[in-house]
């Protein structure tokens, strides 16, 4: 077990750094595939859980990239974050109700998917990069933004940068660099909110392993995180390699199929 999720980690982490996105998108299907096919109680919750902790990792790692890039906005990236967890909070009373079956999980998700993989594909198409200037979004804008963040981020399992990126940078008009920084620093503070208030949980059922705590499966998630963690570093190197109408394309397809195999697997 130990060493598939090491390889999966890998791959998870290839794909990553070669499209430059976080891992969440890549970890939610991983796992939630894993806790399904191996018959856990609340598949949804502890998907999430372990998610939200693998996302912890690789954005706490992306943040202290973008410090040593002295591209680091800390103010707003706090701010946005903490103001994030009121959204998680919300998020996770809905993933533990039982409205939120693995159906409309994976309803959810493969919405978030297809949002994701449009605007990849526009992207792909567009010569245009927005690069703005303009002033820090009001303390209202950053609470609908890390509110909504943080939403998205506790129902799907990722740390909220696919709809924080797009509303700093194409609703508050913020330049696309600093909008991707203080998306990092959020999403450390609002997936380290998601995964510990899944923890906190009580009443939850078997995991995977041993080493669980509520609805995090740190036996699952730890070697994903570490082979995303080698896997990461080849994939930022074959990015280079290739021109980058072609990875925004590439991702958009891999969006479509991994939504695809998703809804395959409830049928």
């Amino acid at each position: 077990m130990f060493i598939l999720l090491l390889i999966l980690g890998v791959i998870a982490g290839i794909i990553a750094g070669f499209f430059g996105v976080g891992g969440g998108l890549l970890f939610s299907p991983i796992l939630f595939f894993l806790f399904t096919a191996l018959e856990v109680s609340s598949p949804v919750s502890w998907t999430i859980g372990s998610s939200l902790f693998c996302t912890f990792i690789a954005a706490s790692s992306s943040s202290i990239q973008q410090r040593n890039h002295r591209n680091a906005h800390w103010k707003e990236g706090i701010i946005i974050g903490l103001l994030g967890s009121l959204g998680v909070y919300v998020g996770k009373s809905i993933v533990t109700s039982s409205f939120y079956t693995e159906d409309v999980f994976v309803s959810f998700f493969v919405i978030l998917l297809i949002f994701v993989s449009i605007l990849f594909y526009r992207r792909s198409k567009s010569n245009v990069t927005l690069q703005l200037k303009a002033k820090n979004p009001g303390l209202l804008k950053q609470f609908g933004a890390g509110g909504f963040g943080g939403l998205i981020s506790s129902m799907a399992g990722v740390g909220g940068g696919v709809v924080l990126v797009p509303i700093l940078n194409l609703w508050y008009r913020l330049s696309i660099s600093k909008a991707i920084s203080i998306s990092s620093l959020a999403i450390v503070l609002i997936s380290l909110s998601g995964w510990l208030q899944f923890a906190m949980l009580s009443g939850s059922p078997e995991g995977v392993t041993a080493f669980t705590l509520g609805y995090v499966d740190f036996g699952t998630s730890l070697p994903l995180v570490v082979g995303a963690f080698f896997g990461g570093f080849l994939g930022v190197k074959l990015n280079k390699k290739t021109a980058a109408s072609r990875v925004q394309m590439g991702f958009s397809v891999l969006m479509i199929a991994v939504a695809l195999s998703m809804i395959w697997n409830l049928l």
